[in-house]
């Protein structure tokens, strides 16, 4: 095991960022539900602000697991457009998929931002954060959605990654931190000597202690 759990994971990833530390044009922004711990500590470490930009992964019917794309925040829709031909996906299959995950997206941004308003991404330098990467299909489709708002740089920060999947990030982004890229990967939660599911309510109860925070 490299991390005790997402906060330790959160900290040592904060190390390779030390660079970032206390700049005005700096906003960390956290993939929930698993990215957010990672990302609260990156943001308290470097006394940064913190926000969630939230994705969500289309999973096959019957095999949830198995991403065919992802949806960000704004709208924003990535295919696995090789899977979906392998697997002769209709448009209307797809179409229903994205329509559930919407509709999900939509509920988190409610319940997780509690009335705040989103930080301006235009202009900023972004540190986009989750818990690992794998296959790294959310992470493409939020740094694709972020582009649209014309940020002054993108860096994708994670504690653990493939390889290949950590090099594939440096032609779609300015900047990509991997703490550890361990061969063979097999999947993030390996890296993790506790990695339970992060609940709806630690998220609200970090975002709302990162926004006291920015306030004082």
């Amino acid at each position: 095991m490299v991390f005790t759990d997402r906060h330790d994971a959160g900290k040592k990833l904060a190390g390779k960022l030390q660079h970032y530390a206390n700049q005005k044009d700096v906003l960390v922004l956290a993939l929930p539900r698993g990215g957010v711990p990672v990302a609260f500590e990156v943001a308290q470490k470097l006394h940064l602000p913190l926000d969630i930009f939230i994705v969500r992964k289309l999973g096959l019917p019957g095999q949830e697991e198995l991403a065919i794309g992802a949806i960000a925040s704004g709208g924003t829709l990535v295919l696995n457009e090789e899977l979906v031909r392998q697997l002769r996906l209709s448009r209307a299959t797809i179409d229903s998929i994205t329509v559930r995950e919407e509709e999900e997206l939509a509920r988190r941004e409610e319940l997780y931002r509690r009335g705040r308003s989103p930080h301006k991404l235009n202009g900023k330098r972004i540190i986009l954060v989750d818990d690992g990467l794998a296959t790294g299909a959310s992470m493409k489709a939020a740094a694709l959605a972020i582009k649209d708002y014309s940020p002054a740089k993108i860096i994708v920060a994670v504690p653990v990654a493939a390889a290949e999947t950590c090099s594939e990030f440096q032609s779609l982004v300015d900047e990509v931190v991997c703490f550890t890229t361990p061969d063979p990967f097999w999947a993030v939660g390996n890296w993790y000597a506790n990695f339970n599911q992060t609940s709806d309510n630690e998220v609200e109860t970090l975002l709302d202690k990162a926004a006291r925070d920015e306030i004082s």
